[in-house]
């Protein structure tokens, strides 16, 4: 197993971050950065959000591929769940972004199954982020 630098790390989290903003641009709900890396050895974090009709899934979906690939940040590697819009699983390798409907995301409750996790402060990253990109 390969170990990660701090620097990528903090990349990692950067484009998190970007995610959480580009939700939130698009009106999404109760959105969280949580870094599961030292508990998950598949992926560093997830971004988890969600929104209130399949209709408003699909464009947070699309705001956050539009905003990850704006910023010269990385393609996903898949994309499920877009079909029916209940769940939406974007798949960056070193992050994952789960797009939710409302109802979906109360009855998979990843925040309970991940609560070991730190969450981490996506709206001081991000602005950070902006900040240090000149934007």
């Amino acid at each position: 197993m390969t170990t990660r630098r701090a620097s990528d790390l903090d990349e990692v989290r950067g484009w998190a971050a970007l995610a959480a903003r580009a939700a939130d641009a698009k009106k999404a709900t109760d959105t969280v950065v949580l870094e599961v890396g030292p508990v998950l050895a598949i992926t560093d974090a997830f971004v988890i959000t969600s929104a209130g009709n399949p209709r408003l899934v699909r464009t947070i979906t699309e705001e956050i591929e539009l905003q990850l690939k704006a910023g010269d940040g990385p393609r996903p590697l898949r994309i499920e769940g877009l079909d029916d819009a209940r769940w939406v699983l974007m798949d960056y390798g070193d992050f994952i972004v789960h797009v939710f409907l409302d109802e979906a995301r109360t009855y998979y409750d990843l925040e309970r199954l991940w609560s070991d996790a730190e969450r981490l402060d996506w709206e001081t990253l991000a602005a950070s982020r902006s900040a240090a990109s000149g934007e």
